[in-house]
Parts: C-alpha cells; sequence; structure tokens
C-alpha cells in the first residue's frame, strides 16, 4: 500500500486536475457551468480485504460475479448535487487471496477512455520504477479545446443543479437483473470473422476493419437471443475517439473527454438478414461519416439543446459499445507483474453495455457484456455466437 499511496501522489502531480472537484458557477442569466476546481483536494485511496475471495474467483467465473462491483467505490453515486465534495478519482486495493484488485474510479465528466487508460500507465510505471523524478514522454495536454463559434463557459438551461437532478432521477423504469459475462475472442476468431465480415458485405468496397466485425457478430447475436419482432428497431451506439478526426487533430494525450456516439439504427428482421458482411458495411459507414465536420456539428448542436442519457430515456434494444482494445491494460505493471485480468465496475452499465479490451493474449479481444439473464443465456447456448469465442488462458 505505501508504493501504491506514494506512486498515486505522484501520478496526480502530472494529472493534477484529477486530484480536484467538479464545481458550478451561476450566471447572470441564470443559467449554471460546471467546471473543474484544481483545488488540490485529493483523490481517494482505500485498502479493502476480501479474504476468502482468489483471481481465480473472479477470472474463471463464466458470469462476473456481483461482488466484484464491491471493489469499486461511488457505485450509485450522482454528481448532482454533490459539487465540491466527490472526488473526482477514488481508488479501491482490495487484498485477495493470492493477489491484489485494483478498482478505479474516476468522472466519466472529466475524461474519457484514452486519459483513463493514460493516467493508469502513468501511475503503474512511477510505481513499477520507484522513481522520485518521473519524466513522462507524452505528458497530458491540459489545453481546452472548443469549436471556433463556442466560446466557454457554456452554460446549462436549468436554475440549479437540484432542479435537474430531480428531473433526471424521478421515477426510473424498473431494470431487469442485469447479468455481466466476458466473452473472449482469440487472434485466429477475429481474423476469421473479419474474412467472412469482408467476403459477405455487399458491395464489396468497404475495408471491414477487425473490431467492426465482431461488434457486428456481439450484434447480430443479442438481436437473436432479445427474441425482438422483425419490425421493431434495434441499434448499435459505438463511441468513437474524436482526437485524430478533428481537423488539425488533436494531441493524442489530450486531457478529458474527446469521444463521440456512431449509431447504427436497423429493423431487426433486416438486420438479421443482411448477416454478418452487410452488419459491419453500416458499421464502417458510421464510422467513416464520424468526421471533423459532424463532430463539430454535434457540439454545436449540443450546447443549443443540452439531452442527457438517463433512466427515463433508455436505449432501447440497444447494443452500446465503449471502450477500445487499442488501450493498453495488460502493460500496467505496477511492480508485481503484468495483471491477470480486468473486469469494469458497475458505472454506466445498462441492458445492452459492452466494453472492449485488449485481450491477455496478444491480438486477441474481450468483450464485457452486459445484458439481462435471459439474453447472456440465449447468447452462451447460440452455436453461430459461440463457434467464434474462445475461452481464453486460466
Amino acid at each position: 500500500m505505501d508504493r501504491l499511496d506514494r506512486s498515486l501522489s505522484l501520478a496526480l502531480s502530472h494529472y493534477f486536475p484529477l486530484a480536484g472537484r467538479l464545481a458550478t458557477m451561476r450566471h447572470h442569466d441564470a443559467a449554471i457551468s460546471v467546471y473543474i476546481e484544481c483545488n488540490n483536494a485529493g483523490a481517494e485511496l482505500v485498502h479493502a480485504i476480501a479474504p476468502s475471495v482468489t483471481a481465480a474467483d473472479i477470472k474463471n467465473s463464466v458470469f462476473v460475479p456481483k461482488f466484484v462491483h464491491d471493489f469499486f467505490q461511488l457505485n450509485g453515486v450522482l454528481n448532482y448535487g454533490h459539487e465540491n465534495e466527490i472526488p473526482v478519482l477514488v481508488v479501491q486495493v482490495t487484498e485477495l487471496i493470492d493477489g491484489i484488485f485494483i478498482g478505479i474510479t474516476m468522472n466519466h465528466a472529466v475524461v474519457d477512455g484514452t486519459s483513463f487508460w493514460q493516467f493508469v500507465n502513468t501511475w503503474s510505471e512511477i510505481s513499477r520504477t520507484g522513481s522520485d523524478n518521473f519524466i513522462s514522454s507524452h505528458p497530458p495536454v491540459f489545453h481546452r479545446w472548443f469549436p471556433d463559434n463556442l466560446h466557454p463557459p457554456i452554460g446549462f438551461p436549468f436554475v440549479s443543479s437540484e432542479e435537474h437532478c430531480s428531473r433526471l432521477i424521478s421515477h426510473p423504469p424498473l431494470q431487469p437483473p442485469l447479468v455481466e459475462r466476458v466473452f473472449h475472442f482469440s487472434q485466429g476468431s477475429i481474423e476469421r470473422l473479419k474474412a467472412k465480415a469482408n467476403a459477405e458485405q455487399p458491395l464489396k468496397t468497404h475495408k471491414i476493419s477487425s473490431l467492426q466485425s465482431v461488434v457486428a457478430h456481439v450484434w447480430l447475436a443479442a438481436t437473436r437471443a432479445r427474441g425482438l419482432g422483425c419490425n421493431e428497431e434495434t441499434r448499435c451506439v459505438m463511441l468513437i475517439g474524436n482526437r485524430g478526426r478533428l481537423v488539425p487533430p488533436l494531441p493524442e494525450n489530450y486531457f478529458g473527454g474527446a469521444v463521440g456516439p456512431g449509431i447504427v439504427v436497423a429493423k431487426v428482421g433486416e438486420l438479421l438478414e443482411e448477416g454478418i458482411g452487410g452488419v459491419a458495411m453500416q458499421l464502417n459507414r458510421a464510422v467513416a461519416a464520424h468526421d471533423d465536420v459532424l463532430i463539430r456539428n454535434s457540439y454545436e448542436s449540443w450546447v443549443k439543446n443540452p439531452m442527457w442519457f438517463t433512466p427515463e430515456k433508455p436505449l432501447s434494444n440497444a447494443v452500446a459499445v465503449g471502450c477500445s482494445a487499442r488501450f493498453s491494460v495488460y502493460g500496467n505493471d505496477f511492480g508485481w507483474g503484468r495483471p491477470v485480468g480486468v473486469r469494469g465496475g458497475s458505472g454506466n452499465k445498462f441492458d445492452g453495455t459492452v466494453n472492449v479490451y485488449e485481450g491477455e493474449v496478444e491480438g486477441s479481444m474481450d468483450f464485457e457484456s452486459c445484458f439481462s439473464a435471459e439474453t447472456l443465456k440465449a447468447m452462451g447456448d447460440d452455436p453461430e455466437f459461440m463457434g467464434a469465442v474462445d475461452f481464453p488462458i486460466k
């Protein structure tokens, strides 16, 4: 714990906004804006012990054990109404029988996955090397970017955070019991899915990527498993990075949130009829359309009419894909060797959430999938889907 405590403090000196707090400011037009107050209030580091849990209990379980969520802090906590109180970053280090679980909770209003993992990469390197004079080869860039015709601060059209909070959480719909399972795709399986998607795409003009191929495979399986009617709509929402798509591009180490949704909507019957080639081609088109013009227009549109995902507006019949297999997960050696696995907490999860991580073996991918128990069981019993799923090394 001493090593993690000291190295976390040093890492925060490089990522100082994570030691601050979200704060609000009221403006003359009665709107409020949100900003990070870099007051050095600090991150929190919590030490916990799970005396009866082994790493294998987590890694080798078919379904992600519910107790994994207890290895993360701030479960169910809202930003609203807690300004200047909630840390932007909380880490819980849980001792297992044969290892440790480092559960990192970071405010998604402050960072996206790119900044999250860059911070973890920095922290682990400081911890491993024990250096008090760490110099990052890619230090975070804190200069803020806004479209040319948008100028901060950006006001939200409600009088107080309490007013918005009451609208946000009032009468949430009942959610079915959700279950999580990690589907592992080896490099060989991914290559076969990619070859199939490219061979079966209708126009033969798109270069379908590995990720698009596997996402199409998962979306098709989830749609079959849900037993939806042919005329019902389903959608796939992919979080797409904005940094390299802006003109000029933002630095890869730009600190903050720089992602946007790529959305494909289809009738269930048409989706299933198209198969992996047609579905992957639609995903490919959505990614290709996510360019500088679309990104700037989406920011400008959001400022004019802010929209939030809330319990009252769930993504019906959706598969929402986040994270990225490009993030360095298994390179995070804190000084005790490389990780043996990765699992997410309960934040930002609903029926249809799929988080993509790099696999333990190079070239593989893990899809941490959150669905109803019935949907996940049907996916696990689907030979077409499971034929491409491998079992990771133990």
